[in-house]
C-alpha cells in the first residue's frame, strides 16, 4: 500500500512540475518576403529544385547579355538597354505564366483528389493510408507529391511533419485547406471529416467552373492589351537598325524619349493586370 501512495504522489509531483514549462510552440511555417512567394511560383510552376536566387541570377545574365549584343548591333546603350530590362523580365514571366496555367490545370482535379480522400475515410481507411493511396490512385499531375508523402510517413510514422513536407511540395491554398482539415482531425477526433470533404469538393467545382467562364470571356481582352503594349517596341527593334535611330537615342532628349515610354508601357500593362485580374486564392493557411 505503500508503494502505491509513493507512486501516487510522485506522479503528482511530477504534473505539478510539468505544469510550469510552457510547451514549445510550432515553428511558423511562413514564407518570407520575396524568396517564398517566388519559391511559391516556382514550385506550382513544376519546377521545385529551382532557387529564386538562381531564377534572380538568369534573369540578370540574360539582361546582361542582351545589353552587350544590343549594343554591338544597334550602337546606341539606351535602346539596348530598354530591351535588356524587356529581357531581363523574362523568365519571371515564363514562371508566374507557367504557374497559371498548372494552378488552372490543377484546379480541374483537386474536387477528385478530395473524393477520393472522402472515398478512403468511409471504407475505413485510417488517414496516413487515405493520403498515402493517392499517390497509386489519385490524378496523374499529383501522384509524386503524394507517393513521396508515402514514403516518408513508412521512413518515419510522424503524420504531421509528413503533411507539412506535403504541403511545401505542393504549395497549393487547397492543398493547405485539405491538409489542415486532416490535421485538424488527426488532433481532435471528430465524425465529420467525410461530410467536409464532400462539402469542399463541390465548393470547388462549382468555383473551376465560374472561374473557367470569365477567363473564356476575357482572355482576347488580356491578349489585345499585351499586343498592345508590344507593338512600340517591336517597331523601336525594327528602326533600331538603322544608324540615324542610333543617333537620336544615344542623346540626352532621346534617352528621356525611351525612358517615359517605357515608364508608360510598365504603368499601363500593371494597369491592364490590375483591371482584368481575377481574385486568386493565397496561402493563408501555410
Amino acid at each position: 500500500m505503500g508503494v502505491v501512495v509513493g507512486l501516487l504522489l510522485g506522479a503528482g509531483l511530477f504534473c505539478v512540475w510539468w505544469s510550469f514549462w510552457e510547451p514549445v510552440a510550432r515553428p511558423a511555417r511562413r514564407a518570407d518576403g520575396w524568396a517564398g512567394r517566388t519559391q511559391d511560383l516556382l514550385v506550382q510552376a513544376g519546377a521545385p529544385t529551382v532557387t529564386p536566387a538562381a531564377l534572380a541570377g538568369t534573369s540578370i545574365g540574360i539582361g546582361a547579355v542582351v545589353l552587350l549584343v544590343g549594343t554591338a548591333l544597334t550602337r546606341s546603350v539606351t535602346i539596348a538597354a530598354c530591351f535588356a530590362l524587356i529581357a531581363a523580365s523574362v523568365p519571371g514571366v515564363l514562371v508566374r505564366s507557367r504557374a497559371r496555367r498548372r494552378r488552372a490545370s490543377l484546379r480541374e482535379v483537386w474536387p477528385e483528389v478530395v473524393d477520393h480522400l472522402a472515398s478512403g475515410v468511409r471504407a475505413g481507411l485510417s488517414l496516413p493510408e487515405a493520403v498515402g493511396q493517392l499517390g497509386d490512385r489519385g490524378p496523374v499531375e499529383l501522384r509524386e507529391p503524394f507517393q513521396r508523402f508515402a514514403q516518408d510517413y513508412r521512413a518515419s510514422g510522424r503524420f504531421v511533419e509528413c503533411l507539412d513536407a506535403l504541403k511545401v511540395r505542393l504549395a497549393d491554398p487547397v492543398a493547405d485547406r485539405i491538409v489542415e482539415a486532416l490535421r485538424m482531425t488527426r488532433d481532435v477526433g471528430g465524425t465529420d471529416l467525410g461530410r467536409l470533404l464532400r462539402t469542399l469538393s463541390t465548393f470547388l467545382r462549382e468555383d473551376a467552373r465560374t472561374r473557367g467562364e470569365l477567363e473564356a470571356r476575357q482572355s482576347w481582352t488580356v491578349n489585345g492589351a499585351r499586343l498592345a503594349v508590344a507593338g512600340p517596341w517591336v517597331v523601336l527593334a525594327f528602326l533600331a537598325t538603322r544608324p540615324e535611330t542610333a543617333t537620336a537615342y544615344n542623346t540626352v532628349s532621346g534617352a528621356m524619349v525611351l525612358l517615359g515610354g517605357a515608364a508608360c508601357s510598365a504603368f499601363a500593362y500593371q494597369l491592364m493586370l490590375r483591371i482584368g485580374r481575377l481574385p486568386e486564392e493565397v496561402r493563408v493557411l501555410r
